[in-house]
């Protein structure tokens, strides 16, 4: 048997891959949210899956039938399961809150996949990057603020984003599992689950759209199943360690959108939360770089 060659190696290209990502996710988001003013959360979780599920489907062509074999069944259905609750947490939330407030505290995954990895996978976490934990999550209750619970300068739905990291970070952690299928059977996966279900309930919170709806709602599958694409090209072409941190570039595009649509700019707290958290995740990063080196 012929080994099979690795794709060649090209940081530059994996590095611009990530960035195209951020951008599809950040759409889909921004998609979601403009949809949730006139859609119900139902409706338009439907919309995200329902065409992702026709965009994998065109993007694995023929080879569908055998994709949608999968080495790791029940894990699939885990990470479709975990990536449903994640997405209906985050539309809850996104309807209520804006766009760079929702990805300042989304972006405190990968600290919480460290943390998750330390209670389900029992890996051993020094000091330091214990530290760099509390830093991120010292940044993240800027965002959320919870000593001003019972006034108007707390936000309750941002509640929903700290349930929304934690279901992620879960989803990841299941995603590392599964890695003997081809990315393409876990593209499928998760679209399909969710389509599914998200369709059993669907006749109840049905609303006819326009075609300004059936826009939103084709363009947040098509933004969803783009991400996914690219993500799967970045990490094809360079290690995670350098295509990581480019993850971060998604909140530029959160201050972006939530200003040329809702007009909404980041307040300092956010920022300053969006610094520690950053920060934070590097440097975690940065320890686990060095642990495995």
């Amino acid at each position: 048997m012929s080994a099979t060659a690795l794709p060649a190696e090209n940081r530059a290209a994996g590095i611009g891959w990530m960035l195209a990502t951020m951008f599809w996710f950040l759409t889909l988001d921004a998609t979601m949210k403009y949809a949730l003013e006139t859609y119900s959360l139902v409706q338009v979780t439907w919309g995200r899956f329902f065409f992702a599920t026709l965009s994998a489907a065109l993007f694995c062509g023929r080879d569908l039938p055998q994709l949608l074999k999968s080495a790791e069944p029940q894990k699939q259905g885990i990470r479709t399961l975990l990536l449903m609750i994640t997405t209906g947490l985050f539309n809850a939330g996104v309807a209520r809150v804006p766009l760079a407030t929702a990805s300042v505290i989304m972006s405190m995954t990968p600290i919480a996949v460290t943390v998750l990895s330390i209670i389900v996978l029992h890996e051993h976490v020094g000091i330091r990057r214990w530290i760099g934990i509390a830093v991120g999550f010292t940044g993240a209750m800027l965002v959320v603020k919870p000593w001003a619970i019972g006034t108007e300068g707390f936000q309750a739905a941002t509640l929903f984003f700290v349930l929304a990291v934690t279901t992620n970070a879960g989803y990841q952690i299941v995603t590392r599992q599964v890695r003997r299928d081809n990315p393409l059977t876990s593209l499928v996966f998760t679209a399909l689950g969710g389509a599914i279900v998200t369709s059993l309930v669907l006749p109840w919170f049905w609303q006819w759209p326009d075609l300004k709806g059936w826009a939103l709602l084709v363009g947040s599958g098509v933004a969803a199943s783009l991400g996914h694409l690219c993500i799967i090209k970045a990490y094809a072409a360079a290690p995670a360690s350098v295509i990581a941190p480019f993850n971060y570039s998604s909140m530029i595009w959160a201050a972006v959108f939530g200003y040329v649509i809702w007009n909404d700019w980041p307040t300092a707290n956010v920022w300053s939360g969006a610094v520690l958290i950053v920060a934070a995740g590097l440097y975690i990063l940065f320890r686990e770089l060095k642990q495995v080196r």
